[in-house]
């Protein structure tokens, strides 16, 4: 069975507060104007029996709630304050546990974590795509990418990039 792995980071935050914990930073105008985008991308995905782990962090939840209407309607989701202190080995271990009875998995989070994530599993895919994925994971960025095992064997070099987007070049 082909799995899909969806990792989103949240879209641009905003850091006009600067009295607000880090956890509890809203989305900037350009990150909820970049929605309309991602959601776009996201509908175009094939992504059945989906399963959706979410940081708690507010910009976060923001992106996935700006997610939704793209999504299955049988979605289940979960949020868990993991996935905004974890590192990318641990959360690997929580996406090998949490997928199971699901063929596809989208994780909505953060970086360092989900690049180093993501660079570590993919092992094949458009180089230029990989390229830009190495150098820099944008906010709002979504990678895709696709696997023929378990969830519980999900490794480095294992999956395949299938797309990368971008709702804005990065800058150099």
């Amino acid at each position: 069975m082909v799995r899909r792995l969806v990792l989103v980071r949240h879209a641009k935050s905003c850091w006009d507060d600067e009295t607000l914990d880090d956890h509890d930073r809203p989305l900037a105008p350009r990150g909820e104007r970049s929605l309309d985008r991602m959601r776009d991308h996201v509908s175009a995905l094939d992504l059945p029996t989906l399963f959706v782990l979410c940081s708690t962090a507010t910009r976060a939840e923001a992106t996935l709630d700006g997610l939704r209407p793209a999504l299955p309607d049988d979605a289940a989701i979960e949020h868990d304050r993991g996935v905004y202190d974890d590192d990318a080995r641990t959360l690997l271990d929580r996406i090998r546990r949490s997928g199971e009875e699901h063929a596809s998995l989208m994780v909505v989070g953060h970086n360092p974590t989900l690049q180093d994530l993501a660079c570590r599993l993919v092992g094949e895919g458009d180089p230029a795509d990989r390229e830009q994925l190495a150098d820099k994971l944008p906010t709002g960025a979504i990678v895709s990418m696709s696997f023929e095992r378990d969830w519980g064997d999900l490794a480095a070099g294992t999956a395949r990039l299938d797309s990368l987007f971008m709702p804005r070049r990065p800058r150099d």
